[in-house]
C-alpha cells in the first residue's frame, strides 16, 4: 500500500513542545551525496540506482530490485509484470490506502475486497478463501503489511497455491517487517515498497519491486522504463510509462538504507515503551502474532472514543493521525465498483476506532512521557 497524507498534509513542529505524528531524518551524508551527484549532471535513472537497487536486493533478501518513482507506480509496474489480464479479479484488502487497489484498477484488474482480522488489520485468510471458492476470475492475491506488521503469508500462500494464483505483497509499510526471519519482500512471487517521507527509510519520492523471478523483473523493468528492451537501445518490445527512480532519490535512499536497522530499533523501542506504559489503559494496543517481526511504520492503539481522544491529544500538543477513515470499497470512487457492494464491518469498525500516535526514531524520551501522559489523563 503507496499510503501517505494529502498533499501539503505532511507534518511539522509548530513549537518545540509538539510531537509530530513523523519527522524523516535525512542526514548530512545524504546532503553531500546529493550535492555530488548534481555537480556531475547525472540526475536521472543511471549508476545510483542500480546500487540503491542491489543494496535494497540484499536488505530483503530479494534476488532482484526494479526501483520506481513511488509506492503506486512499483504496484501498477508489477501487476502489469505478473501478466495481469483485463477483468480478472484480485482479492485486496479494504482497509489500506486507497493506491493498494487503485494499482489493480489501472493494470486493468478488478479489485475484490476481503474483510481484516480485528486484532492485526491485514487480511483475514479464512475471508480470502471463502471468496476465492466462489468465484472463477481470481488470477492473484494483494495483501497489506499495515502499519509494519506483516499479513498472515502462510495461509495467504497455501491459498494461492491451492488455486494457482499468484500473490503480490503490499510491503509499502514494512521496510525490514519479518515472519520467522523471512523479511517482507522475499515471500510472495513479488513485493512493493513505498519510500515516501514518512515511511520507515525514504528517497523523497520513490518506490520498488522486489522478486526472485527473472522473468517478472525483466518485464518490470522495461514497464517502468517505456517498455523498452531490457539489453538498451530504442527496441521497445512492450507498453510502458516512464516510472523510472532517478539519481537523486536513489543516493538518499542508499543512506537510508545504511542507516536503517538502527531507525527501526529506534521504532521498535518506541512502541515496546508504550506497550508497557499505555497497558491497563481503556485502549487496543498493537498485536504482533508470534514469530513475526513488526517494524512500527505506525503504532497504532484502538479506542472506542477515538475521536474525542484524538481531539484531546491535539490539545495538548501531541500530533495524531487516522489511517484510515474511510475504507476503499465507501470511497466515492469506487461508488462504481460492483464488489464494493458487500458489507466489510471488521474493516468499518476498524476505520472508525484506529488511531495512530507517534512512534518515529526523532522521538525523545520527554516525547514519549508526554504522550503516554496526555493519553492516561484522557481515562482519568
Amino acid at each position: 500500500m503507496a499510503s501517505g497524507p494529502p498533499r501539503g498534509a505532511e507534518p511539522a513542529r509548530v513549537t518545540m513542545t509538539d510531537v509530530p505524528i513523523a519527522d524523516p531524518e535525512i542526514s548530512t551524508e545524504a546532503r553531500e551525496r546529493v550535492d555530488e551527484l548534481l555537480a556531475t549532471g547525472r540526475l536521472a535513472d543511471g549508476p545510483e540506482v542500480r546500487a540503491f537497487e542491489d543494496e535494497f536486493a540484499d536488505y530483503c533478501g530479494a534476488e532482484h530490485v526494479v526501483a520506481t518513482s513511488n509506492g503506486t507506480t512499483a504496484l501498477h509496474a508489477a501487476l502489469e509484470a505478473l501478466g495481469l489480464e483485463d477483468g480478472e479479479a484480485v482479492v485486496t484488502s479494504p482497509f489500506s490506502f486507497v493506491a493498494s487497489a487503485n494499482a489493480i484498477r489501472l493494470a486493468g484488474g478488478r479489485p475484490v475486497f476481503a474483510d481484516v482480522d480485528p486484532e492485526t488489520y491485514t487480511l483475514d485468510p479464512d475471508a480470502v478463501a471463502e471468496i476465492v471458492a466462489r468465484r472463477d476470475d481470481v488470477a492473484g492475491l494483494l495483501p497489506v503489511h499495515l502499519y509494519g506488521l506483516p499479513a498472515p503469508m502462510d495461509d495467504l500462500l497455501d491459498v494461492a497455491s491451492d488455486h494457482d494464483l499468484f500473490v503480490l505483497e503490499d510491503a509499502c509499510q514494512a521496510h525490514g517487517a519479518a515472519i520467522d526471519g523471512d523479511r517482507v519482500g522475499s515471500i510472495g512471487d513479488a513485493a512493493c515498497f513505498s519510500f515516501y517521507p514518512t515511511k520507515n527509510a525514504t528517497t523523497g519520492e520513490g518506490g520498488a519491486i522486489t522478486t526472485d523471478r527473472d522473468d517478472l523483473a525483466r518485464r518490470a523493468a522495461s514497464y517502468i522504463n517505456h517498455g523498452r528492451d531490457v539489453a538498451g537501445g530504442y527496441d521497445h518490445v512492450r507498453l510502458g510509462h516512464n516510472h523510472r527512480m532517478t539519481s537523486l532519490a536513489a543516493a538518499v535512499g542508499r543512506t537510508q538504507l545504511e542507516r536503517l536497522p538502527e531507525l527501526t530499533d529506534r521504532r521498535r523501542d518506541n512502541a515496546a515503551v508504550y506497550d508497557d506504559r499505555l497497558a491497563g489503559l481503556p485502549i487496543e494496543t498493537p498485536t504482533v502474532p508470534d514469530g513475526y517481526r513488526h517494524v512500527y511504520h505506525q503504532y497504532t492503539i484502538r479506542a472506542d472514543d477515538r475521536d474525542a481522544l484524538k481531539e484531546h491529544l491535539g490539545e495538548r500538543g501531541i500530533d495524531t493521525a487516522v489511517y484510515y477513515p474511510t475504507p476503499i470499497h465507501e470511497q466515492p470512487a469506487y461508488e462504481t465498483i460492483s464488489t464494493a457492494a458487500s458489507d466489510f464491518p471488521r474493516a468499518e469498525r476498524a476505520a472508525e476506532e484506529v488511531l495512530s500516535i507517534p512512534v518515529h526514531p526523532g522521538l525523545s524520551d520527554e516525547d514519549r512521557r508526554a504522550v503516554v501522559t496526555a493519553i492516561a489523563d484522557h481515562y482519568e
